[in-house]
């Protein structure tokens, strides 16, 4: 608990939104910003009633029926995964950047895709549909964490750019 405070302390500071991942107890006691669950975790009608309505639930999906349940029972975001294979996770199956673009196409609440995302595939990724991308490796194997994340905000942002010029929309 006293991780999740410094943790909390820190994100405050910088600005940042603390969202906690799977402790509905943790998120609640450190006045976290929001939670992330499972499909295998509380069902998202438990952590809506317990968490107030001020807060932030996202729900990992792994199929389009997850993502579009997801979707009416009222998560704030949906994460999509695994989009590549992931040395975090080694047991997730990879559902691929087709499905991102399915949940795309069928759902409205933004996604955040995870699994196996680094600099050289954040491009795609965020070309396929997603809001945003979930990364652990791609920033915390590496020697200079700063850096590394300021390359994928740089990637994100050329994949941003080059959809508003050609007036693209995902």
């Amino acid at each position: 608990m006293s991780a999740a405070l410094k943790l909390r302390g820190l994100c405050c500071k910088s600005n940042t939104l603390f969202i906690v991942n799977d402790y509905l107890d943790i998120a609640l006691a450190s006045d976290a910003d929001g939670i992330h669950v499972g499909y295998d975790d509380l069902p998202l009608s438990v952590v809506r009633k317990e968490l107030p309505i001020d807060k932030i639930v996202g729900l990992s999906t792994h199929t389009l029926a997850q993502a579009q349940e997801a979707k009416t029972e009222g998560a704030d975001y949906i994460a999509v995964g695994s989009m590549f294979s992931s040395p975090t996770k080694v047991n997730a199956a990879v559902v691929g950047l087709e499905h991102l673009r399915q949940v795309k196409k069928t759902v409205s609440t933004p996604i955040v895709a995870i699994g196996g995302i680094n600099k050289e595939n954040i491009g795609e990724v965020i070309a396929a549909g997603a809001d945003a991308a979930a990364v652990i490796s791609a920033v915390l194997t590496q020697k200079d964490i700063e850096s590394a994340t300021r390359q994928l905000v740089k990637e994100i942002e050329k994949k941003t750019k080059r959809h508003k010029k050609s007036g693209s929309h995902r």
